[in-house]
C-alpha cells in the first residue's frame, strides 16, 4: 500500500535509519513482559488437601520410607519451586529509549509503505469504517492512529476484530509491528512529533 497524503511525515520520526533491531526486541519484550499477569498458582506440600495418613510403615515392607503421599515426588503431591502468583516479570526500559524505538518501528512500517495518512471519518456506524477499509484495501490487521479518541471512533471500530484504535501518545513498538496497516491521521501527526521529539530535547 502506497503512502497517500498530502501530509508531510517528518523525517526524524518517520525515517530513522535502524542498524539493528535490538532496541525494537528489548521494548517489544517489555511490552509482554509488562503486560504478563501472575496468575499461576502451585500448592506446596504443606497446602495440598490429605496426605495426613502415612502411606506405609517404616520399616519391614522393603519399600523406601515415605511420611506423606504428599511429598512432592508423588503424583498429586506438592510442586517444588512453582509459581506461587506473586512473581514480578515487568521489565523496565527508559523513556527515552521507548520512544526511540518507537521512531524505529514507524520508520520500517514507513519504508515498507504500510503507513497511510487520512481520516477515518465517521459518525459511528461501524459499516462507515468497513466501507473505508474496503476502498482502501486495509485487509488484515489495521492499526488507527488517531489525535485523540472520541466516542464516535470507538463505537465504530469496537465491533471490527482487525482494527485496533490507539491514541498518538499511545503507540508502542508491539502494535506497530504486528499491524499489516497504519492509518493515522493528519491531526495525529504533530501529536506524534511533539511526543517523540520536543519532549526528548527539552
Amino acid at each position: 500500500m502506497a503512502e497517500t497524503t498530502k501530509t508531510t511525515l517528518p523525517k526524524e520520526v518517520f525515517n530513522v535509519e535502524v542498524k539493528n533491531h535490538e532496541l525494537l526486541k528489548l521494548a517489544y519484550d517489555s511490552f509482554l513482559a509488562n503486560s504478563r499477569q501472575a496468575s499461576a498458582t502451585t500448592l506446596q506440600r504443606g497446602e495440598v488437601r490429605g496426605g495426613g495418613k502415612k502411606p506405609w510403615k517404616q520399616k519391614g515392607t522393603g519399600r523406601a520410607r515415605f511420611g506423606s503421599t504428599r511429598n512432592p515426588i508423588w503424583r498429586g503431591g506438592g510442586v517444588v519451586f512453582g509459581p506461587r502468583g506473586n512473581e514480578n516479570y515487568t521489565k523496565k526500559l527508559t523513556k527515552t529509549s521507548k520512544r526511540v524505538a518507537v521512531r524505529q518501528a514507524l520508520s520500517l512500517a514507513n519504508e515498507a509503505k504500510n503507513i497511510l495518512v487520512k481520516d477515518v471519518k465517521t459518525t459511528g456506524k461501524t459499516s462507515e469504517v468497513v466501507k473505508f477499509l474496503a476502498d482502501n484495501k486495509l485487509d488484515r490487521k489495521v492499526l488507527v492512529v488517531v489525535s485523540e479518541k472520541t466516542p464516535e471512533i470507538i463505537r465504530a471500530t469496537n465491533n471490527i476484530q482487525q482494527v485496533l484504535l490507539v491514541s498518538a501518545t499511545y503507540l508502542n513498538v508491539y502494535h506497530i509491528l504486528n499491524a499489516d496497516h497504519i492509518v493515522i491521521a493528519p491531526s495525529a501527526i504533530p501529536v506524534i512529533t511533539d511526543w517523540l521529539i520536543a519532549k526528548e530535547e527539552a
